[in-house]
């Protein structure tokens, strides 16, 4: 879009896979839509880059979570993009000797039992932290912590047991051979979006609502905001008058902190295809790597939680320094001269997403609901974070997005 129109009648806030949503099921409705996004790029936290070229990489989602139910497996098929349904290398596929398959099995054995409790507890409707739930003494516990901040962005004492248990996982997961955040991209090629045009402000105080952004002022008759919840916690989107509850449902489903890197691997024919290297380290502090996914010569590493975001305030580089740190400590020093870095993202300081997906803090699972609601048949909210059942997934914050458009056409059909 070369210029921001004066007015419409839907303003979209956010070009991730939520506002691409809301826009395309807008596309036949005879409105009038804009999509004001503050990157210059489209996809909000899917994003896909050529590390190397010979190596595609996934800054942000990469996976098509439960993938028998996961509506960007028909967008993919219908935009010509390969799906690859290989499965991923978090159970099987173990490589080196730093995690003996006798304690790998032993280690799964007790992650399983402690989802099995946590998911009992949640039968009751109280809610807990989900640390609660950890067998005392158990050795494989600093572990289960680490695998919480791969899933949630943070450690258990920050993850509400009735949130755990409201997630819906059918256990199936495939990739997008092209990128995740290729495909949302070319989702939204053909939506109207304005690049590079920050919302500052949405004043709903009149009969027509005012967005203040960095390329001008321009009212609409409904908005969908579709940004991180950090955002909206931090209040850098403003509401006038204030929307308590909304900035205070955000406070209580705040972004965890999940982040990659890829490094390049060479002699990448002596290692195995999705192979997974991850270490009996007995503690959070650690990374999981996936050695030559889709056969290509690197291997990505994935931190979440506290520890990730200490790497990530280490500035440019510690997560690369760090993981052929690690890696070098699996398999060998000599290891490091066939590792170089290429890519890492550092989405806690992405100053438009502020982390990486959302978890609802003890508590705080309700809040999902509110964050949802309407305001006043004009103002909607959508994001992965709004999701019932598939938050923290890119499908789940497409999923909003249809059902925010959908709320805005009954809203329109009732005036």
């Amino acid at each position: 879009m070369s210029s921001l129109p004066s007015s419409v009648d839907v303003a979209i806030i956010g070009a991730g896979a939520a506002g691409l949503g809301a826009a395309n099921a807008l596309k036949d409705s005879g409105l009038s839509v804009v999509v004001l996004e503050a990157r210059d790029r489209l996809g909000g936290r899917a994003h896909t880059v050529q590390a190397a070229p010979d190596v595609v990489f996934d800054v942000g989602c990469g996976w098509l979570h439960s993938a028998d139910k996961n509506s960007f497996v028909a967008v993919a098929e219908q935009l010509n993009f390969e799906i690859n349904k290989t499965l991923p290398p978090w159970r099987e596929r173990a490589y080196g000797k730093a995690f003996p398959q006798a304690d790998r099995d032993d280690f799964m054995r007790s992650l399983d039992e402690f989802y099995e409790r946590a998911w009992d507890a949640a039968q009751t409707g109280e809610d807990a932290p989900a640390n609660r739930y950890l067998e005392p003494g158990n050795r494989w516990n600093p572990m289960i912590d680490a695998i919480s901040t791969y899933v949630n962005g943070c450690e258990l004492d920050q993850v509400s047991i009735l949130d755990m248990e409201a997630y819906e996982d059918t256990n199936i997961n495939w990739r997008v051979r092209r990128g995740y955040g290729a495909l949302v991209a070319a989702y939204g090629a053909s939506c109207p979006v304005a690049l590079n045009c920050n919302v500052t402000l949405i004043d709903h105080s009149g009969k027509r609502l005012r967005l203040e952004t960095s390329l001008g002022t321009f009212a609409a008759d409904h908005v969908i905001v579709t940004v991180p919840t950090n955002l909206i916690a931090d209040e850098a989107i403003r509401f006038s008058p204030a929307l308590p509850a909304k900035v205070d449902a955000a406070r209580g489903l705040p972004l965890g902190v999940d982040d990659k890197v890829v490094l390049a691997l060479a002699d990448a024919e002596a290692f195995p295809k999705e192979g997974n290297l991850r270490g009996a380290t007995m503690r959070t502090e650690m990374g999981t790597y996936h050695i030559r996914p889709f056969g290509q010569p690197c291997i990505e590493g994935f931190f979440g939680g506290r520890f990730a975001k200490e790497l990530e305030d280490a500035g440019d580089g510690a997560f690369a320094a760090h993981s052929i740190d690690e890696i070098a400590g699996f398999l060998g020093n000599d290891i490091r001269r066939k590792l170089t870095p290429l890519a890492e993202s550092r989405w806690a300081h992405d100053p438009f997403a502020r982390g990486a997906y959302s978890h609802a803090l003890p508590g705080h699972a309700g809040k999902r609901a509110v964050l949802a609601a309407p305001v006043d048949g004009r103002l909607f909210f959508a994001g992965e974070a709004t999701s019932p059942n598939f938050f923290s997934t890119a499908h789940g914050a497409r999923d909003s997005g249809e059902r925010a458009a959908k709320e805005v056409l009954a809203s329109k059909a009732k005036r």
